[in-house]
């Protein structure tokens, strides 16, 4: 591979974190987004010992407060970076249609859909003048298949897997590969935040089979980004052994 960059958004836990951190193994640059800046800074002190690191504090959801961070960048970081990872997005509440709550639709629409189309479009210019650039946005199971009390949350999904594939398609004539990863049950703070903090409901989620945990998903975005430039991983389902489809599990 040739020298790398990466801006990848909801760096602090989870898949984010995971990412970034296989990434640094690799030598590849990073620019890391969070909310939460004592979790960026720890990132920066563990990850500065293999590569450069530079931290974005910003929420998605606030479109200027991510024009604002990210056209802030040093020239020398708006150059380098060729990959962006749209990993940042979440959960709220699972109830069904009639009794979910409106702020819950709001916090899933704004973060997983708008949130994405923000910061790609801030990081977009970026990656165009590289010629050879990759956006991966974290999608679902979910923006494939729907369950009972999925419904925004489904919803969010089915729009970034829409996203995708009409981003390869404008995208096809400037060098940007775009690659849709879609995991099944993965073991984060997920279901911590989706439950709102209820830590009895959340382990129920994963309780009598062996999930995905974050690590195995950036396995798969490094897999897709270190492919030769004529190779474009276009989409990806990625499931626990233990899960057939978004509503069928084998429990012990």
């Amino acid at each position: 591979m040739t020298k790398k960059t990466a801006f990848i958004t909801g760096a602090t836990s989870g898949i984010g974190q995971a990412t970034a951190r296989l990434f640094a193994d690799h030598g590849i640059d990073l620019v890391i987004t969070g909310r939460r800046q004592e979790r960026l800074n720890a990132m920066k002190e563990e990850l500065s010992t293999k590569v450069k690191v530079e931290t974005l504090n910003f929420d998605v959801r606030d479109r200027a407060a991510v024009f604002a961070a990210i056209t802030g960048l040093s020239e020398d970081w708006k150059s380098a970076i060729n990959i962006l990872v749209n990993n940042a997005g979440n959960a709220h509440g699972l109830a069904s249609f009639q009794d979910a709550d409106l702020d819950d639709f709001d916090a899933m629409i704004d973060i997983n859909v708008k949130g994405l189309l923000y910061v790609s479009k801030a990081v977009l210019p970026f990656l165009m003048k590289n010629k050879q650039a990759h956006i991966v946005n974290i999608a679902s199971i979910a923006g494939k298949q729907v369950y009972p009390n999925g419904n925004i949350y489904n919803a969010s999904k089915f729009a970034v897997d829409a996203i995708s594939q009409a981003m390869r398609i404008d995208l096809l004539n400037e060098g940007v590969k775009v690659t849709n990863i879609a995991p099944g049950l993965v073991e984060t703070e997920f279901s911590l935040v989706r439950f709102k903090g209820n830590e009895e409901k959340a382990n129920a989620t994963y309780d009598g089979l062996e999930p995905l945990v974050a690590e195995d998903i950036a396995d798969s975005i490094y897999y897709s980004i270190s492919q030769p430039d004529h190779v474009q991983i276009a989409d990806l389902l990625i499931l626990p052994k233990a899960q057939a489809s978004a509503r069928d599990y084998k429990r012990n």
